[in-house]
């Protein structure tokens, strides 16, 4: 299927983001694709061209305090990005041609963060989170580089949480939709037992699909892991049947 770019500006707060939305011609489901810390759109791109060939809309956009709006690195929240997400997603979901009802959500690491708090706030039909970091609630309009300054942050990460004590958690707890959750086996910031903490929330989850990356690192810093990423979310997404079945998410 033939697809084509565009240029789009997101309005957040009183500034704008950056974001390439990639779409066939015709009306589909919506595929929003969240990167993660220090990442950018155009690593995400030809994942969701991809993507969108598979019969979908994809939009892949810029967090603020990366790409262009580098310089806010310091001083931006996760509340702050967490509003970018929203602000991406109400573009995607409002798109003509696209299909309000039936958006996906991709994450990466502090990306996928950030889009299972967005299951409890928008409706999200498909949930892909990689390698999905864990912060704890406190601190949240803190800028998210200080939240690494906390002496209990590493341990944090090496324990086992639950759903009762960790607003993305929760959100998973509250979640109907589809979950696709991929690991890098030697992942060293976002180890196993975290994996294993989403996977135990998603209790209501309509489906569970978890892969795993073998040899890779948590960036996925050889090529070959970041095909074996999107052929396990190509796929993922076709026996969900995106882009060809409309089923209703009670």
């Amino acid at each position: 299927m033939e697809t084509r770019d565009e240029h789009v500006e997101i309005a957040v707060d009183d500034q704008h983001i950056a974001g390439t939305l990639v779409a066939p011609a015709t009306a589909l489901p919506g595929v929003l694709f969240v990167h993660g810390w220090g990442g950018n759109r155009q690593q995400y791109l030809t994942r969701a061209r991809e993507v969108a060939e598979l019969a979908c809309v994809s939009l892949v956009f810029d967090l603020r305090g990366h790409a262009r709006t580098d310089a806010q690195r310091e001083t931006v929240s996760r509340e702050a990005n967490l509003q970018d997400l929203i602000a991406a997603y109400d573009l995607l979901a409002r798109r003509p041609g696209v299909d309000g009802s039936a958006i996906a959500v991709v994450g990466s690491s502090y990306g996928a963060h950030l889009a299972a708090i967005l299951t409890s706030l928008r409706p999200v039909r498909w949930l892909a989170l990689c390698a999905p970091a864990l912060y704890k609630d406190a601190g949240w309009e803190l800028p998210k580089r200080r939240l690494h300054d906390d002496p209990d942050f590493p341990l944090y990460r090496r324990r086992t949480a639950g759903a009762e004590e960790n607003r993305a958690l929760r959100a998973c707890a509250a979640f109907r939709g589809h979950v696709l959750i991929i690991e890098p086996e030697h992942d060293d910031t976002v180890p196993h037992v975290i994996i294993a903490s989403y996977l135990a929330a998603f209790a209501q989850a309509r489906s569970i699909t978890s892969r795993l990356i073998e040899g890779a690192d948590h960036g996925l810093s050889e090529e070959r892991w970041q095909r074996e990423y999107t052929s396990f979310l190509s796929n993922w997404l076709v026996e969900m049947g995106v882009g060809a079945i409309k089923e209703s998410v009670s």
